[in-house]
């Protein structure tokens, strides 16, 4: 399936702005500069970005709490995103929802999630909305590899094989659930293969691989939209960062996030097109700049933006 150079250009361009975005929220969050938490995806772009590029503008995802990369890959405005951050009311959630909570309707984001598993019953729900109005659109559940020992994991997709709807349930494996190895949480090696008791097609990819992860979900989403039903990929990728800031990474070496920083997603894309003669190196190095450029002039948006007011502290709550 061969990728023209602008989609080549805009999954790089969308990648570095994932990267410089979360460089920058973590540089806030160690200086005690923004409250609460976040969980980052630095060394996931490829994962987050190149499968929703894969994805029809009108097609929806549900996100995740580590999802910055995914809802940038979705296209989200940058300025509400790190407005939202920030805590500012021109942010996506009026400042209201932070990392864990990023939506945007109009877009087909319909929302990230802190609950680990929580997407499932959501992206299942608006897949057979998509199927009872026959909109033609995908649904793409995005949830990490812990999620799939959850029992929702097993009850969306089963009901989705079964009713056949049009569905990409993706887990991006980074091999560890909070703290927690795979190999000590589950008797498998590729969660992919959990697709063959559902009676539907499983993938595993290497998710660090943008060019294979946006084939492999152009596909996906070809057999979602022709109504066979759900298809399960499992992308195998790495978070350089904690689990969250709090994180002392103890569970792991520094000689294990090293060796997966040599197979970081952006360089090897950036290799991919010069070897190819899809661009320059001269040409990304300025779509790398103009990336830290739209974030630090997202980080003035956000800070001449105002705060919200404690008239409003209990709209847009419900019980």
């Amino acid at each position: 399936m061969a990728m023209n150079q602008d989609i080549l250009l805009e999954i790089y361009k969308r990648m570095n702005e994932a990267r410089a975005f979360e460089e920058k929220v973590s540089y806030f969050f160690a200086r005690g500069m923004v409250h609460g938490t976040t969980h980052l995806s630095v060394g996931e772009e490829a994962s987050g970005v190149a499968s929703c590029m894969a994805l029809h503008d009108d097609d929806l995802i549900t996100s995740t709490h580590r999802g910055h990369s995914q809802v940038i890959g979705k296209g989200v405005d940058l300025n509400k995103m790190m407005a939202e951050l920030l805590g500012k009311t021109t942010g996506y959630c009026k400042g209201k929802g932070g990392s864990m909570h990023i939506a945007d309707v109009e877009r087909g984001n319909l929302g990230a999630n802190g609950v680990v598993g929580g997407g499932h019953g959501i992206a299942t729900g608006a897949a057979l909305t998509q199927q009872m109005k026959n909109t033609g659109k995908v649904v793409m559940c995005f949830f990490g590899d812990g999620a799939t020992n959850e029992g929702s994991f097993h009850e969306n997709i089963n009901l989705a094989s079964v009713w056949k709807l049009p569905v990409i349930y993706f887990c991006e494996n980074n091999l560890y659930g909070m703290s927690v190895s795979i190999e000590k949480s589950m008797n498998i090696t590729d969660i992919a293969i959990r697709a063959k008791s559902y009676g539907i097609p499983g993938y595993t990819i290497d998710g660090n691989d943008a060019v294979e992860v946006y084939e492999t979900v152009k596909k996906a989403a070809e057999y979602c939209r022709s109504g066979k039903g759900p298809v399960l990929i499992e992308s195998k990728t790495y978070r350089y960062l904690g689990h969250s800031k709090s994180d002392a990474n103890a569970y792991r070496t520094k000689e294990e996030i090293a060796q997966w920083r040599k197979n970081d997603p952006i360089k090897r894309l950036k290799a991919y097109m010069i070897e190819n003669n899809i661009s320059t190196e001269e040409a990304l190095t300025a779509i790398e700049e103009k990336a830290r450029e739209d974030i630090e002039a997202a980080v003035e948006f956000a800070n001449n933006s105002p705060n919200p007011s404690l008239d409003t502290i209990t709209e847009d709550v419900y019980a």
